[in-house]
């Protein structure tokens, strides 16, 4: 059995770009506000308040989120799966809070969620998942791939799913740098689920 989880505590720092009143909002950014209450969100969370500054950036963006999110062809397990290991990657806190959940629910194991929370290669992966995990780091780590992992990739997930996962990693890395850089913060409480990672030394 995995071992469970240690809350993290610290200061957590001064929102930076927070919640807009709909009463403050200009013309252009209730407009893009609507567009999200109108579609499949039904909401204004995470790094959309944020985005919501540029209004017409945030519309276009959040569409592309409502692709991956509710229309992609890659199955729900394997695109949280991705939506995590870029998590992990960018050090987000509330990304990490959102979609570690949803990947669980979605069938991925909570250990294998858990080692890369770590910063550890899990165990017991299935294949698909080890696949998307081996192209998803590389990618991250070496701004792309071998040709052997790209080879793994498209025979698993042809084409299309390699644009698809890419597209998944960079939406949420985008994202990430967005509430990074604007504080946004974690909505249950100080508790912060991402640990620091060890900094290596050689």
């Amino acid at each position: 059995m995995s071992e469970p989880q240690q809350e993290v505590h610290y200061k957590v720092a001064p929102v930076r770009l927070g919640d807009i009143p709909v009463a403050q909002m200009t013309p252009a950014q209730k407009a893009a506000y609507d567009g999200v209450m109108a579609g499949p969100r039904k909401h204004m969370g995470g790094p959309f308040m944020a985005l919501l500054r540029s209004p017409e950036l945030m519309g276009r963006v959040q569409k592309v989120g409502e692709y991956l999110r509710f229309m992609c062809p890659i199955e729900k397990r394997l695109g949280e799966f991705a939506a995590i290991i870029a998590a992990r990657h960018y050090n987000q806190q509330f990304e990490w809070w959102a979609h570690y959940r949803q990947a669980v629910e979605a069938g991925l194991k909570p250990e294998i969620g858990n080692a890369v929370r770590e910063g550890r290669r899990p165990s017991g992966m299935a294949q698909d998942e080890e696949i998307l995990y081996d192209f998803l780091t590389e990618a991250l780590k070496n701004n792309g791939v071998c040709d052997t992992t790209y080879a793994r990739a498209t025979k698993q997930y042809g084409e299309q799913g390699v644009i698809d996962l890419l597209a998944v990693a960079g939406y949420y890395g985008l994202l990430a740098l967005v509430m990074n850089v604007a504080r946004t913060p974690v909505p249950e409480g100080p508790a912060l689920p991402l640990p620091g990672l060890p900094v290596r030394t050689t």
